[in-house]
C-alpha cells in the first residue's frame, strides 16, 4: 500500500483581515479588491505550474471575500420589505464571487442591512476556498491541453469544486450551522453562485452579464424569432429605452444599428439559447428558449435564480381541458398541479405554490391593453385556473379514464410540461413568478395539435401573446421592491440578502 506524504508547504496570499465599513459602495469596492487579488494569484500560479516552474510540493491556494454583520439586539425593523435585515441577533455572514458582476445588488442589500440595523459590516476574507476553475472568467482555461501540461494531478496542487458544498441548502431551508458557525446572510454561497454562473454560460451561450432583471421562458422557436425581430427593430429605430441586444454568441445589436457586426457568420445554438434586450441598469428582459420539458425549466431556472432576477414568467403553449376554449384563448395559472416530479425532493408536492397578486394583475392589464378588451369580454378570450403540469409529453396515450378524473378533481383547465416547475422554483428561489399560456390543442375534445393547424396557428397569436408577456414585464419593472418582492415568498427564518 503506497503511503500519502502531505504537500510541505501551502502558497498563498497574505491573509486579509476584517475590516469594519458604515458606506455600502466602500465595502463592495473592498468586496472586488480582494476578489480579484485573490483570482489574479490562481490565474498566476497556475501559469507558473504550466511553464514548469510550479509543479513542486507547494499546493496553491486563494480564498473567497466574505461580508458579515454582528447584530446583537432585537432591532425594531420595518418588515414590510421583505429583506434587507436579520430576524435576530446573531453573527451572520457570506461569502462572495464575481462582486464587480453583482455590484449594483450588493451595494443595495449592503445599503439595507446599514440602514435596518446601524451597525457596520466587516468585509475580508473567508476560510472558503475558490476552485481553480473558478477563477477564470469562463473556465475554459484550465481544460484541454492545458491539463496535459500538468506532471501531477491538479487537485494535488489547486483546490477544485467541491459538490459536497455547492448545494441548495440555504434557500431549501434544510441548512444546520455547526456550532459557533456565523448565520447565513444569503441565499447562495460563492461557489454554490459560481457553479451556476459557468452552467448558464455553457447552455445559452451568453455571457451572466448581459441578463436582465425580468425573464420571459418560452418553449417555441417563434416566439424568439418575433422577440429578436421586434429588438432589431427596437435598435434601428434608436429607441432609448433599450441599449442593446445580445443574442448566442455574445453577438451584439447596439442602438442605431440593424444587426450585429458578424451576422453573417452562424452561430451554433446551445441547449437553451438566450437573448438579452440591455438596459444600463440590468431593468431589461431577458428570454429564454428552454426547450421541452420540466427538467429544462429546472436547469435553467437553478442557475438563473443566482442572479437574483425581480422577476420571470413562463409564455409558452398548453392543451385546452374545457370544452369552452377556444385554441388562441389564454390561461392565466392562479394554482398547479405538479406532477413534473423534478422538484419533489427539494420542494415537496404538498407545498401550495400561491399566485402573486402584483403578477397576476401586471399579466391581466397587458393582455386587456395588447387584447383591447376589458371586464366581461375580457372572459371571452382568457380563463383564470389551475395548470397542470406533466413530464410525460405522450400523456395522450395512457388510460383516460385515470387522467380525466385526475384533471377533474384538480379542477385544471390546461396541461403544459414547464409552468408547474418554473412556478415552484420561483417560490422555492424567492423569485416572483407567473404563467400566461395560449391554448394550442383540445386533445381531450378531439383537435389535436397537427402541423398544418399549429403553423396557422402560431404565424396567428405569437406576435399578441410576447407582447403581452413584454408589456406585464415593462409593469412589473415600474413597481417599487416593497411591492413586488412579495413577503407570501419568506419564511420565518430568512436570509438578508435578497
Amino acid at each position: 500500500m503506497n503511503a500519502v506524504h502531505p504537500l510541505s508547504s501551502m502558497n498563498r496570499p497574505d491573509p486579509v483581515p476584517f475590516e469594519p465599513f458604515q458606506d455600502a459602495v466602500s465595502a463592495v469596492e473592498r468586496l472586488i479588491e480582494i476578489y480579484s487579488r485573490n483570482t489574479a494569484f490562481l490565474r498566476a500560479a497556475f501559469h507558473d505550474v504550466l511553464q514548469g516552474a510550479g509543479n513542486g510540493r507547494a499546493r496553491v491556494r486563494a480564498c473567497y471575500p466574505a461580508i458579515r454583520i454582528v447584530v446583537e439586539t432585537y432591532d425594531p425593523i420595518d418588515t414590510r420589505l421583505s429583506y434587507g435585515h436579520v430576524a435576530e441577533p446573531g453573527i451572520y455572514q457570506t461569502t462572495i464571487t464575481q462582486p464587480a458582476l453583482f455590484r449594483d445588488y450588493l451595494i443595495e442589500q449592503v445599503g439595507q442591512l446599514l440602514q435596518n440595523h446601524r451597525v457596520a459590516v466587516e468585509v475580508g476574507e473567508s476560510d472558503s476556498p475558490i476552485p481553480l476553475h473558478f477563477a477564470f472568467p469562463e473556465g475554459a482555461y484550465v481544460e484541454g491541453e492545458h491539463l496535459e501540461a500538468l506532471r501531477r494531478p491538479l487537485r494535488d496542487l489547486f483546490d477544485v469544486p467541491d459538490l459536497a458544498v455547492t448545494d441548495d441548502a440555504i434557500v431549501n431551508g434544510s441548512w444546520r450551522g455547526k456550532e459557533g458557525e456565523p448565520k447565513p446572510l444569503a441565499p447562495f454561497t460563492a461557489q454554490r453562485v459560481d457553479y451556476s454562473l459557468h452552467r448558464l454560460q455553457h447552455y445559452t451561450s451568453t455571457a451572466p452579464a448581459h441578463f436582465q432583471n425580468f425573464v420571459l421562458f418560452t418553449n417555441y422557436q417563434f416566439y424568439v424569432d418575433e422577440f429578436c425581430a421586434r429588438a432589431r427593430a427596437l435598435m434601428a429605430s434608436g429607441n432609448e429605452d433599450y441599449e442593446m441586444l445580445v443574442e448566442p454568441g455574445n453577438r451584439i445589436t447596439r442602438r442605431g444599428e440593424s444587426g450585429p457586426g458578424d451576422e453573417e457568420q452562424g452561430v451554433r445554438l446551445p441547449q437553451m439559447p438566450a437573448y438579452h434586450l440591455v438596459r444600463g441598469d440590468h431593468s431589461g428582459i431577458t428570454l429564454v428558449n428552454i426547450g421541452v420539458g420540466p427538467s429544462n425549466a429546472k436547469t435553467i431556472t437553478d442557475h438563473i435564480a443566482v442572479l437574483r432576477p425581480h422577476a420571470w414568467l413562463m409564455l409558452g403553449h398548453c392543451a385546452g381541458l374545457r370544452d369552452s376554449q377556444k385554441l388562441g384563448d389564454y390561461v392565466l395559472a392562479h394554482g398547479y398541479v405538479r406532477e413534473d416530479h423534478v422538484l419533489d425532493d427539494d420542494l415537496p408536492t404538498w407545498v401550495p405554490v400561491p399566485a402573486l397578486a402584483e403578477v397576476q394583475v401586471a399579466l391581466e392589464q397587458a393582455v386587456e391593453e395588447v387584447a383591447g378588451l376589458s371586464g366581461w369580454d375580457l372572459k371571452r378570450i382568457m380563463r383564470t385556473g389551475t395548470v397542470a403540469t406533466i413530464d410525460n409529453r405522450n400523456w395522450e396515450l395512457r388510460d383516460h379514464l385515470e387522467l380525466v378524473e385526475r384533471f377533474a378533481q384538480s379542477r385544471a383547465i390546461a396541461l403544459d410540461m414547464e409552468s408547474a416547475t418554473i412556478a415552484a422554483n420561483g417560490f422555492r428561489f424567492r423569485v416572483p413568478y407567473g404563467t400566461l399560456l395560449c391554448v394550442s390543442d383540445k386533445p381531450l375534445h378531439g383537435e389535436l395539435k397537427l402541423p398544418g393547424m399549429a403553423s396557422v396557428f402560431y404565424r396567428r397569436q405569437v406576435n399578441q401573446h410576447l407582447e403581452i408577456g413584454i408589456r406585464a414585464l415593462e409593469r412589473l419593472r415600474g413597481m417599487p421592491p416593497e411591492r413586488l418582492h412579495s413577503r407570501k415568498l419568506r419564511t420565518f427564518m430568512e436570509t438578508a440578502f435578497q
